[in-house]
């Protein structure tokens, strides 16, 4: 049997949450979950499967613990070219404040860049600009230790040949947030961090996200995102820049 295309979407809210959770919302629990794939078959055989589930609660007075967390796997006649993990998760004092401290711990694998996994762990500070219900903006930076175990002892800065982990110091700048325009008939969201290495300037990365929402009826949503990313210092013959567009449904629903 010929299937030409199946395409399977679902993306669950509870709590005041948009694109990303924001941490600084009164609510004591907010939860997004979403299920995105596509399997095709015919001339081209491809399966994608994508999750992603962001959690907030506040287990006790003063202090706020985010986690985001996501997965990623793409295969192509029955080859496997994605299979990752990303685990992104703060603590945070006083969310509320216009600045406020919190602690990060995160953890990630990437098949296509060989990397088996990487992991730091530090704190840092947000500075609240603008937090509104049609405008928020977020700048923050942080120090982490990062340790990193690649599949492979070659990469394309001499400096680290031959061992298959790199460990180092790492700051980290982001910035981040939303806006509504056309009477809420659509909000764009972005988010972006740059990472430098402490002990060599050549050892950073950055990405971009970008994207939009359309609504369409009582929280339900079209969307979109672009996402960029650049790792300067990746194993040998592998590409530093990755680009995605995604696009799909999104409904959101919202409980005081």
């Amino acid at each position: 049997m010929k299937i030409n295309l199946i395409v399977v979407f679902l993306s669950l809210s509870l709590g005041k949450t948009f694109a990303q959770i924001n941490e600084s919302d009164i609510s004591k629990f907010q939860i997004r979950a979403s299920l995105t794939g596509n399997y095709q078959q015919g001339n081209v055989e491809v399966l994608n499967i994508k999750t992603k589930i962001d959690i907030t609660v506040k287990p006790i007075k003063k202090f706020v613990f985010k986690t985001q967390n996501s997965s990623l796997y793409q295969s192509f006649y029955e080859k496997k070219a994605d299979n990752d993990i990303f685990s992104r998760n703060y603590l945070y004092y006083n969310p509320e404040k216009k600045v406020y401290p919190f602690a990060i711990a995160y953890i990630s694998s990437n098949y296509r860049r060989k990397i088996d996994h990487r992991y730091f762990v530090g704190g840092g500070a947000t500075w609240q600009i603008i937090n509104k219900e049609n405008y928020v903006l977020k700048l923050s930076s942080s120090t982490v230790y990062e340790t990193t175990k690649f599949k492979n002892t070659s990469y394309n800065d001499l400096e680290y040949d031959g061992s298959n982990t790199i460990n180092t110091w790492r700051g980290t700048l982001y910035v981040g947030g939303w806006c509504y325009f056309l009477e809420k008939h659509l909000r764009f969201f972005y988010d972006a961090y740059w990472q430098p290495a402490f002990n060599n300037r050549n050892n950073y990365r950055n990405q971009l996200d970008l994207g939009a929402d359309f609504p369409i009826y009582k929280g339900l949503s079209f969307n979109t995102v672009f996402a960029y990313t650049h790792e300067n210092i990746v194993i040998s013959n592998i590409k530093q820049n990755d680009k995605i567009l995604t696009f799909g449904l999104s409904y959101n629903f919202k409980t005081k």
